[in-house]
């Protein structure tokens, strides 16, 4: 445990002293974002923050990572680092959905290589194929909750904190995520005491494709103790349900209108209805925040739970999610936001 914490330590103390120096590059390089019709912000607020949150977690990860689990380390990492790589090109020139979507693939590809991937299917080809699913779907999950200040950091740190407590009740071989997920918990803390709102730096695309590529990691390396597959499943889903259920409103409600849901973007997120509801945006934010806890409260109770009680429980989840959208379409539609 000690080794745990010197790790959210060390994460938590680089990003703080590194964000405002990536703050005070962002504005003189001028990777800057811009106030657009769809944003909150009404002031150009600097990017680059998820080069400080990287940097807290490779930093963290170096100096007190167990060398046992070098191979897949070495395998997420630099999946990692080619997902920020594409996002920092994207906060700097701008990219093509589609050629950040290659990125994303090719860094699915080195978790396959380095043996990281879902292991439920006795076809090794279906578990490639899942894992790069999830892997695209959850990273993108992240991106796209990265809409308002402190939103996407602070979802981020609840799944990180989550996913470490599931380490620990299933020990012992769970250091890898362990360590992980206490890189990543203490890296999102440290920034998000300046993307709090209001924001004086956002983490931008190289933040946020990094730290879903990181959680999506997180939850295939998660392995459970005392009870089946067949239950087991349904844990990350639970602990990153929120980002999940902001990406299928978003793509229920863009396809609706007849729009492409990941080259379209616009005030139709959870987080935006909210604030359309009446909420101010801290409300807004921290509501998201108490709903990720929620849900990841759901998933520490189906560790223990038996198959009938999980998928009684799992369905009351997916129906909850599935009434929220139709609520939210019809009480707080996106042109309204």
């Amino acid at each position: 445990m000690l080794h745990i914490a010197l790790i959210a330590l060390v994460a938590l103390t680089f990003a703080l002293l590194a964000t405002p120096l990536v703050r005070r590059v962002a504005i003189r390089v001028g990777v800057v974002a811009v106030p657009r019709a769809r944003d909150l912000h009404l002031q150009p607020v600097p990017l680059l923050g998820g080069a400080a949150i990287y940097g807290g977690f490779v930093i963290a990860l170096l100096i007190f990572g167990d060398r046992a689990y070098v191979r897949e380390l070495v395998a997420i990492l630099i999946g990692a680092t080619l997902v920020s790589l594409f996002g920092l090109a994207d906060d700097r020139w701008g990219l093509h959905a589609r050629i950040k979507l290659g990125g994303q693939l090719l860094a699915g590809i080195t978790l396959l290589l380095g043996d990281v991937q879902i292991q439920l299917f006795g076809q090794p080809w279906l578990n490639w194929l899942i894992t790069l699913i999830w892997v695209i779907g959850i990273t993108n999950a992240i991106n796209f909750l990265d809409n308002m200040d402190g939103l996407s950091g602070g979802v981020a740190s609840i799944a990180a904190a989550f996913f470490l407590l599931l380490a620990a009740m299933n020990e012992p071989r769970q250091f890898l995520v362990g360590a992980m997920a206490a890189a990543l918990l203490g890296a999102c803390i440290g920034f998000l005491r300046y993307n709090l709102n209001p924001a004086t730096i956002f983490m931008g695309d190289t933040g946020s494709l990094f730290i879903g590529f990181i959680l999506a990691a997180l939850a295939i390396k998660l392995r459970f103790l005392g009870n089946t597959t067949l239950v087991t499943w349904m844990i990350p889903l639970c602990v990153l349900a929120l980002p999940l259920f902001d990406t299928c409103l978003v793509c229920v409600s863009r396809l609706r209108r007849g729009v492409n849901p990941f080259t379209t973007a616009g005030k139709d997120h959870l987080s935006h209805r909210l604030h359309h509801l009446g909420m101010t945006k801290r409300e807004a934010v921290m509501t998201c925040y108490l709903i990720a806890g929620g849900c990841g409260l759901i998933g520490i109770y189906l560790t223990q739970a038996r198959v009938i009680e999980a998928y009684l429980v799992g369905g009351v989840v997916a129906l909850v999610g599935l009434g929220g959208i139709i609520w939210l379409e019809r009480n707080c539609p996106a042109g309204k936001t």
